[in-house]
């Protein structure tokens, strides 16, 4: 049975129904609680690599010094084309490690479901291929991708942040919003902290009830689809 190394960088951010729907599938998750004082492997030893959100940047080490094990990793599923996926924070790693640039506070927050456009590259990608040509995902981030890796495939994008989706080599996916988010989990979500940043908690809720129904179909189709990629090797 395939097994997938799981970087958890916060205690909540844990891979919920992604996990679900890729245990669905047969593999096997082995999550690692970074945010909680365990180390990533020094050597990647799985079939997979799945590198979760966080509240960093992706070379923050002083406030995750767990980080640079986890950009390691990253770099030596690059090497051996080992099936990475990585969300919101575990996106923005790749990105970097693979040369592309990162930003924080860059931009107009993105909190709660946003629109996203999946681009005509994306028609020949094995995750994204044949998706509705504008989706919806749960998005809560304040730092970007700002340039690309040389040779990635661009994927999918938004009104405010144009990198949300993308691929570098054949087998390696980086991703800006959280697939493993549904609506439910935005009634967890700290009121304050989005009134702070600008938004209305009510609203943000609404949205995502109402896109929800839409969505969770979209994300589940691109993991089972990753689950694939894992289990033929």
């Amino acid at each position: 049975m395939p097994r997938v190394l799981v970087v958890q960088n916060t205690p909540g951010g844990g891979p919920r129904r992604l996990g679900d729907w890729l245990t669905e599938d047969g593999l096997t998750l082995d999550t690692v609680p970074a945010w909680d004082g365990a180390p990533p492997p020094d050597r990647l030893e799985h079939d997979a690599l799945l590198v979760l959100g966080g509240g960093f940047l992706p070379d923050e080490d002083d406030r995750a010094p767990w980080l640079a094990a986890t950009r390691a990793l990253a770099a030596e599923a690059l090497d051996r084309g080992t099936p990475y996926l990585g969300i919101c924070l575990g996106g923005q790693l790749l990105a970097q490690v693979a040369g592309g640039t990162v930003q924080g506070c860059h931009g107009e927050p993105e909190i709660g479901s946003t629109p996203l456009t999946v681009r005509p590259e994306a028609d020949t990608d094995p995750l994204f291929h044949g998706l509705p040509q504008r989706v919806t995902a749960v998005e809560r981030h304040v730092d970007s991708v700002t340039a690309l890796p040389p040779d990635a495939t661009w994927l999918m994008e938004s009104e405010h942040h144009p990198y949300q989706a993308f691929r570098v080599g054949e087998r390696a996916w980086g991703v800006q919003y959280h697939p493993e988010i549904g609506a439910d989990r935005l009634r967890e979500w700290d009121q304050d902290a989005l009134r702070e940043l600008g938004v209305d908690p009510e609203v943000v809720l609404r949205t995502a009830d109402r896109d929800e129904e839409a969505a969770a179909p979209v994300w589940r189709t691109v993991a089972h689809r990753f689950a694939e990629v894992v289990a033929h090797g």
